[in-house]
């Protein structure tokens, strides 16, 4: 039977399939055998289906640590949940990423949050900046997981750019994968440690 939550799963799956330029809610009700007015029996429209998929990829995402854990540690574990979710899901990045954001889920999610932050000291006037530099950060990595192999080539032309080829032919981890998780792991913790730095200068520690 058709319903609001249905639509948002097929419509997340048709965005995991087929990409986001290509969704639109004709495409999505032929996915589903229906109508395209039938879907607006249900929801109001494109951007409540949007907003739906966001839900479901959030609904992915862990922010219990921040319950227990000093707010560093709990947003290294809330990271960790939201790169992994977006990378099971990479093609909604561009949709989600260029919309208003409206969703209980979503913003229960930022409100845990600016609320831990908030509790370890962060001024209120920084916390939205805090969570921005974090959020851009996360979205960039969830890219590279699902990222070519090959993303960078400087085959042919190694001698105009040695320094890059060098590091290239160098770089640590193994495959992709190991590559893009050293990555993520190193600019966290680079991140972490600047927004610790940071809260200690505002508190003039």
């Amino acid at each position: 039977m058709l319903s609001a939550d249905l639509i948002a799963r097929e419509a997340l799956a048709l965005i995991d399939a087929e990409g986001a330029d290509v969704f639109s809610l004709p495409r999505l009700a032929a996915r589903l055998g229906v109508k395209t007015a039938s879907l607006y029996n249900h929801l109001d429209g494109r951007a409540e289906v949007i907003e739906g998929v966001r839900r479901l990829v959030v609904e992915e995402m862990d922010v219990s640590a921040f319950d227990t854990l000093p707010w560093p540690d709990a947003l290294a574990a809330w990271a960790r949940s939201y790169r992994d979710a977006f990378a099971r899901h990479p093609h909604s990045i561009d949709l989600l990423a260029t919309t208003t954001i409206s969703s209980p889920a979503t913003l229960s999610m930022y409100e845990a949050v600016v609320t831990a932050l908030a509790r370890g000291g962060w001024p209120q006037e920084r916390l939205v900046t805090a969570l921005t530099s974090v959020e851009s950060f996360l979205l960039g990595s969830a890219l590279d997981l699902v990222a070519p192999p090959l993303m960078i080539d400087p085959a042919g032309h190694a001698p105009r750019v040695p320094v890059l080829a060098a590091a290239l032919g160098s770089a640590v981890g193994g495959d992709k994968a190991g590559r893009a998780d050293e990555a993520f792991a190193a600019g966290l913790d680079a991140l972490i440690r600047g927004l610790v730095a940071q809260l200690a200068e505002f508190r003039g520690e």
